[in-house]
Parts: structure tokens; sequence; C-alpha cells
């Protein structure tokens, strides 16, 4: 599907890059990191993430046919484990004639991790919600 062609709704009744409610932010990253790695919360993700993450939780669709392909971790930044465990999913950024460098790795754990400079770091992405 084409970039300009893409269009997100909101889910659990925020509207399409709104700020995450604590029902919506709980229900699209956990709550307690399964890594090591800095962490930031729902709400400090561009709008696009969010967006993202809301399309992650349904199953889709997805605007790039790359989006939810395995993530093979190749360069070792994220918790080590076994092939398929990762999934990678387009962070639209505005103004891109691609895809752009923003992704949102997703784990088989629940675990949510964001670039925005093409897997050199990673940010675990945290709900911000007490469990």
């Amino acid at each position: 599907m084409a970039k300009g062609s893409v269009t997100y709704s909101g889910g659990s009744g925020a509207g399409s890059g709104a700020t995450p409610t604590p029902s919506d932010a709980a229900a699209l990253a956990s709550a307690t990191p399964v890594s090591g790695l800095r962490t930031m919360f729902v709400a400090q993700l561009p709008k696009e993430g969010v967006d993202t993450l809301r399309l992650i939780a349904k199953g889709g669709p997805y605007p790039f046919s790359k989006d939810g392909v395995t993530f093979s971790n190749r360069e070792g930044l994220l918790p080590k484990h076994k092939d398929g465990w990762y999934h990678e999913y387009t962070v639209i950024t505005p103004g891109s004639s691609d895809r752009g460098a923003r992704r949102i790795i997703a784990g088989d754990d629940g675990g949510r991790f964001y670039t925005d400079d093409h897997y050199a770091s990673f940010r675990e992405v945290l709900s911000g919600v007490s469990s």
C-alpha cells in the first residue's frame, strides 16, 4: 500500500495519534521492562509510533508489506532469543519518500522496542501504567 493512502483508526476510544489513555497505553505495551535497555513510555512516542502500536495490537492491517516480518537482531542490541522471536513494524516518518528509519520491534513476550535511527539504538517502550 502506498504511504500516501495510509489511514489509521485509533484504538480504545482514542483518536488517531491522540495521547493514549492509561487503559490504551496498558493495551499497547508492558508495564514491566523485559530488557536492560533505556526505556520510554508509550506517551513519549511520536504519534505515528502510537498508531503503529495500535495496529500491532489489532493485528493490522499494516501500511507496508514488510511490516510484521521477522527481525533478526543482527545488531545484537535486543535481548537474545530464538530466531523468529522479534517482528518489525514501520513507524511512518512524515515527509519521507520511503519507510524511513523509525521502527517498532515487537517480541513474542510482549516487549516493544523503538528505534528512530534504523537499528543503531533502541529504547524499550513501556505503558507507563502500574501493573
